[in-house]
Parts: structure tokens; C-alpha cells; sequence
């Protein structure tokens, strides 16, 4: 398995799952700056724990299960979190808000491409 998948892999399973949890249970500090972007948005925050902070984690459960030797299922995940990332970039295009989280999608949303295009059940 190539070093880089697997780094990026871990990259992306790590964050997603931790801003997963943080949208999830409301961390006092992600919510400073995720409050008033889901305002601006218009997306209520009864959306933090379904779908957003679920498909962010189970994303990386899926992930972790192709290191783990269910390579479809990594491969899946990667393109569902690709999927989630281009509706949550799409969700703040919308309305113009170019504040941190849309910036910090564009990075959820580069990992995931780059565990997409390193992944070997792809790149066969």
C-alpha cells in the first residue's frame, strides 16, 4: 500500500472524525465560528448531529474499513465524503459566505479528492 494514500487516509479520517464529533456533541469552540456560519448559510443547527456530523463520521469509519482491507468500502466513503463536501461548499457559494468554515471545507473537501486519487483500488 503506498505510504501516501495512507497518510492521507489517516489525515482525513482524523479530521473528518473530529469535527464529526465536534458538530455533533456542539464544542463550545468550533461553535464560535460554526454558529454564525451556519446562520448565514441558512442551515439550522439541528443539522449538526443529522447529517452533518453522522456523514462526516461515518465517512471515516468507511475510510478506516479500506485500510483495513474493504477497499470498495474506502473507496465509497471517499467519494460520499467528496460528494458531502461539494453540497457543503455549494451551501456557502449560495449565500457568499467566504468565512472559515467555507475556506476549512475547501481543505475537508482537497482531502478527500487526494484519498480518492491515491487510493489503490482506483488507481489500478
Amino acid at each position: 500500500m503506498q505510504i501516501a494514500y495512507v497518510v492521507t487516509t489517516l489525515v482525513t479520517i482524523a479530521a473528518n472524525t473530529f469535527s464529526g464529533f465536534a458538530a455533533m456533541t456542539r464544542l463550545q469552540p468550533i461553535m464560535r465560528v460554526l454558529g454564525p456560519s451556519l446562520a448565514n448559510a441558512g442551515v439550522p443547527e439541528s443539522w449538526l448531529v443529522w447529517p452533518i456530523g453522522v456523514l462526516k463520521v461515518l465517512g471515516a469509519i468507511g475510510l478506516a474499513l479500506g485500510l483495513l482491507g474493504v477497499p470498495v468500502i474506502g473507496t465509497a466513503a471517499a467519494t460520499g465524503l467528496i460528494l458531502y463536501f461539494v453540497c457543503a461548499l455549494y451551501t456557502h457559494v449560495r449565500v457568499a459566505d467566504y468565512s472559515r468554515t467555507f475556506f476549512l471545507a475547501t481543505v475537508f473537501f482537497g482531502l478527500a479528492v487526494l484519498t480518492l486519487a491515491l487510493d489503490p483500488a482506483v488507481t489500478r
